[in-house]
């Protein structure tokens, strides 16, 4: 068994067109991201999937790989899933899904990330969550909550604030969710095979799937925030982080 990352990125996003490419620092986003995937000794090998000889060669330019893959794909499971076939990785292989917009990706979140699918051969897929500290990322659909149970499985995923807090009592504890996954190669090859559910398809969360399936999903609780990139707004956000 050996792990493997995979760093799904594709040109034509609805919200933010040729996001991989956007500068951050003097570099390409996706170049960024790469870059701290790399220092995660665990990776045997770090890929970057995509649909546009543009990010290709921004990829290649740096030293890295990159696989030419479908235009045609609904979400980056299933480039990731095109991806680990290219690569002929074993059924017992743990693919990593890196998200291309995190380019202040910690690498021991990844450490944190696979360590589930190590200790449980049973659980077929992982992410990552952290606490919720900020109100305004409360009511924020960009940034997804997460519930989990004792065992630490999800229960579900929800652009919605959850759970709803009913006074009177202590609030409970929220949870934003990480957009990285862990997958086994055997059952990332089923995942894309199912059909979406009505829940996938409502809150538009490719993870709900899983879910819906009756498959278990693990969560890790991480301190390491790791900024997503949406918008450009978001871009500006994170631009004065490396800057500070």
């Amino acid at each position: 068994m050996k792990i493997y990352g995979i760093i799904p990125a594709r040109y034509g996003s609805t919200r933010f067109p040729g996001k991989p490419l956007a500068l951050l620092a003097g570099k390409p986003m996706i170049q960024h991201v790469y870059e701290q995937a790399k220092k995660c000794p665990l990776l045997e090998k770090i890929v970057v999937a995509t649909d546009d000889e543009r990010i290709k060669k921004a990829v290649e330019e740096v030293g890295g790989i990159a696989l030419m893959t479908s235009p045609h794909h609904a979400c980056g499971t299933e480039r990731i899933a095109e991806a680990a076939e290219i690569l002929r990785l074993a059924p017992d292989d743990i693919v990593v899904n890196i998200q291309g917009d995190q380019p202040l990706l910690e690498p021991a979140v990844i450490d944190e990330l696979v360590k589930p699918l190590l200790l449980k051969t049973h659980i077929p897929m992982a992410t990552v969550a952290v606490p919720i500290t900020r109100e305004e990322e409360k009511k924020d659909p960009n940034r997804v909550k997460v519930v989990i149970n004792k065992e630490g499985l999800a229960l579900y995923f929800s652009r919605s604030l959850i759970p709803f807090h009913r006074p009177p009592g202590k609030s409970p504890k929220y949870l934003r969710h990480i957009g990285i996954y862990a997958y086994r190669r055997e059952f990332l090859d089923t995942f894309v095979r199912l059909e979406p559910g009505e829940l996938e398809i409502a809150e538009k969360l490719e993870q709900l799937r899983a879910l819906e399936y009756g498959f278990p999903i693990a969560v890790s609780i991480t301190k390491y925030e790791c900024p997503e990139v949406d918008t450009e707004e978001d871009l500006k956000k994170v631009a004065k982080m490396l800057e500070g």
